[in-house]
This record gives structure tokens, sequence and C-alpha cells, in this order.
């Protein structure tokens, strides 16, 4: 059998809607979605952060200090720990100025999965691939 494979393209900010929150929470859980394959059959999910969508990495944002909500860093780590493939546009983090130690990491709760900051042309060739694209 075929494996699925899906991309979770996240392209919006953090800032004033869930949409990222939701892209992070849906490709977590694709987990569970093996239990419904056939015998052979994997999922490999990519999530893809494109756009405004690299904002929702940086690490110490205060979300919860300095705006009275969560902020989706934990979602980003839990998305490592659970050893998900997490591209980062390489173009994206130079226009938004962003160095790579700005970016979180999972370390401190044990993850080994690290971010992959890639070329934009690396991850279209992961989105050609897929099966299922999904936007945030």
């Amino acid at each position: 059998m075929a494996d699925i494979k899906l991309a979770f393209v996240i392209q919006r900010p953090p800032y004033k809607s869930e949409t990222s929150t939701l892209g992070f929470t849906h490709a977590i859980s694709y987990q569970v979605v093996e239990m419904l394959l056939e015998d052979g059959q994997n999922v490999i999910p990519t999530v893809c952060l494109v756009g405004e969508g690299v904002l929702n990495l940086i690490k110490d944002q205060k979300a919860m200090e300095n705006y009275g909500v969560t902020s989706v860093e934990s979602h980003g780590k839990n998305s490592l720990l659970v050893d998900l493939d997490m591209l980062v546009c390489k173009e994206d983090m130079e226009r938004f100025g962003l160095a790579e130690d700005r970016l979180l990491d999972a370390e401190d709760m044990g993850a080994d999965k690290k971010l992959q900051i890639v070329p934009y042309a690396e991850i279209q060739k992961v989105l050609e691939d897929s099966n299922h694209l999904l936007f945030f």
C-alpha cells in the first residue's frame, strides 16, 4: 500500500485568529488517523511554515503576558516532540530578519526533532509530492 503524504501549510501569523493553532493541532493529530489505515499504509505529515507563518516559531513571545492569550509556541514544541517534520521557509525568515537562534526548539521537552530551515524550492517539492494539502 502506498503511503499517504500530508502537507500542512501554515501561512498565517499567530495573532488575531486560531488559524495557525489549528494547523499545528491537525498535524499533531495524524497519529489518530493511522488506526484507520490498511496494513502497511502510513501517514507522512509535514508542516511547512511560509510567509507570515514563520512568525509562529519565534520563541519567548510572552503572549499571555502581553495579550492574555496562550501562545502557539507550545504547539510548535509539541509538533517537534511527536517527531513531525517542520520545514521553515528560509527566504521568509530573511524577509522578516529572523535568525535561526530566535526560533523555538523542544530540547527542554526531550525532543530529538529540530526545525529544518530550507529554501522555498524544497517546500514546493514537498507540496508537489503530497497527496493532500491543508492550508492554515
